[in-house]
């Protein structure tokens, strides 16, 4: 016989026992339950100043990974204020969990005005998760698990919100809850992959599309473009698996309309684990005129806005390894050459045409480049210096480039990084936020203070909105809201036991940063454009 626990600790150690070694959240009087377990040290709590922020860091976690990012926290406005990380770990695909209390059961849909009382919780989250359930009784929580860690496992990653009330969270239980063996995710189908390869052999212009289903897949990738010649065009969340530096690579780029240029010209295109999404472009619809061949886990992508003239529901990493071996044997010498060539001229085509704020930009960016390994990972705000990242800054692996193109919340850079920094691995982390967008999660600077993180926190500013204060001054709109004044930056980092620089040249931006990741608490490094030092027109 087991000792006898709650359901509350019962769940954490469930969760341990399934991989997780942290979640993030706030303690609250109706996750107390959940805090025995806690108590014993298997797995770690992490204290955000905020739900959103712990959504967030769960967010920056899986981003990291690959593995399900955990956030804890209260009923009611716990769930509220986390939803808006599992809106975005949605659009992006991503195994995050939100476990949250629940007010007493025999409450709920009643309407009585009790603590924390949202009247149907699960159906706050519903439409952001893949499944979102309430644990009516301790049996349930396990059962609810194994669904979710299957999710996470098996199909196309996405949020699950698990609720528990808390008079079940503070039963007794006896057994011993176990995980379930998980599913694996599904393979092709028999002579699919043959087809692709027979379509691709017979191209004369082919043009790979990777997006972030495709994490895994990044060698046998690599080995298609070359036996192929064929450019590669990432998602913002495929950036890294084809090295930027690749010769073939033409990054994240279809924000470009020299890049959708290119594309036009393509008569098959491989499109890999990416929903060719509007969010990557900022156009309606592509202008896609050859063969389309989609390789998804997601069935419900082949007959979208893209239709599929050949349709692969797999895993994209065993697809790509065969088809790889498939075309080991073709001779793509040749076209690789005038790829290669191509390739080139649009990239300069793109650096001939930027903008005077992309010009400051890419000055920067190269420089954070230079200052950086190799191995580092950037998580980005949506932000007009992360836009032009999306295209003209470099990584070289996975998971390295975050960027919520697809759900686009602001805040999300230095929670995601704060997140980040507590997978396994020990990769260095930059955040880079715009100064609004710092704003909206700040006070978790406290939590990367608490936990001596070594992170370099780039804030670029431009005056609070800029992006929407652009779009206003374009259309002829009065400027309204956009306009809001900042904190002193640096006074901001000292109040929060961080360091602070306002570097006033290129090598004492690239110093700063050099020295922020070697610190003992983090960095806020403010970067103000139209400085004159990035204002220099040789790039």
């Amino acid at each position: 016989m087991t000792n006898r626990m709650t359901c509350g600790e019962a769940t954490i150690r469930l969760l341990g026992r399934y991989g997780v070694r942290e979640v993030f959240g706030i303690p609250g009087v109706h996750t107390l339950d959940f805090c025995r377990g806690l108590d014993t040290g298997e797995v770690r709590h992490i204290q955000s100043r905020n739900e959103q922020g712990a959504g967030f860091m769960a967010e920056g976690y899986a981003r990291a990974t690959g593995k399900p990012g955990v956030a804890l926290v209260i009923s009611g406005p716990g769930v509220t204020n986390a939803a808006t990380a599992v809106g975005q770990a949605w659009a992006d695909s991503l195994p995050l969990l939100l476990l949250s209390a629940e007010t007493s059961s025999e409450t709920i849909g009643k309407g009585w005005g009790v603590l924390h009382e949202i009247t149907e919780q699960k159906d706050v989250t519903r439409p952001l998760t893949a499944l979102s359930a309430t644990a009516h009784r301790p049996q349930d929580v396990p059962e609810l698990m194994a669904q979710a860690f299957s999710i996470f496992a098996g199909e196309r990653p996405r949020p699950v919100h698990l609720s528990i009330p808390i008079d079940v969270l503070a039963q007794e239980i006896g057994d011993d809850w176990q995980p379930v063996p998980l599913p694996s995710r599904p393979g092709p189908a028999a002579g699919l992959v043959d087809e692709a390869a027979t379509m691709l052999r017979a191209s004369s212009q082919p043009v790979i599309m990777v997006g972030g289903g495709a994490a895994e897949a990044g060698s046998g990738l690599i080995r298609v473009a070359d036996s192929l010649g064929a450019a590669v065009i990432s998602s913002t969340a495929g950036k890294g698996i084809v090295p930027d530096d690749h010769p073939l690579s033409l990054s994240g780029s279809t924000v470009r309309e020299e890049v959708r240029r290119f594309l036009r010209q393509a008569d098959t295109i491989l499109a890999v684990g990416t929903e060719l999404s509007e969010t990557d472009s900022f156009v309606e619809r592509l202008d896609i005129g050859g063969r389309l061949i989609r390789i998804d886990i997601d069935p419900g992508k082949m007959n979208d806005l893209y239709p599929a003239d050949l349709a692969i529901i797999s895993d994209a990493a065993p697809v790509i390894d065969r088809l790889a071996s498939l075309l080991e044997d073709h001779d793509g010498t040749a076209l690789r050459r005038r790829t290669e060539i191509a390739v080139r001229n649009v990239r300069s085509d793109v650096m001939a045409n930027l903008t005077a704020s992309e010009r400051q930009h890419v000055r920067l960016l190269e420089c954070l480049r230079s200052a950086t390994p190799r191995e580092t990972v950037f998580a980005g705000d949506a932000c007009q210096l992360v836009y032009t990242g999306a295209f003209a800054f470099p990584v070289y692996m996975p998971r390295q480039w975050f960027y919520p193109a697809g759900y686009c919340a602001l805040g999300c850079a230095l929670p995601n990084a704060i997140g980040a920094m507590r997978a396994p691995g020990e990769r260095p982390v930059v955040a880079i936020a715009g100064d609004g967008g710092f704003m909206f999660t700040m006070p978790e600077l406290m939590v990367a203070s608490d936990l001596g993180l070594a992170l370099p926190v780039i804030i670029w500013e431009n005056g609070g909105l800029k992006q929407i204060q652009d779009d206003l001054d374009s259309r002829g709109i009065h400027r309204v809201g956009v306009e809001g004044s900042n904190p002193d930056f640096l006074m901001l980092a000292r109040a929060c036991r961080a360091h602070g620089v306002r570097p006033d040249g290129l090598d004492d931006f690239a110093d700063a940063v050099i020295q922020a990741l070697g610190a003992s608490r983090p960095t806020i490094i403010a970067v103000e454009e139209g400085s004159s030092w990035l204002l220099a027109d040789d790039i």
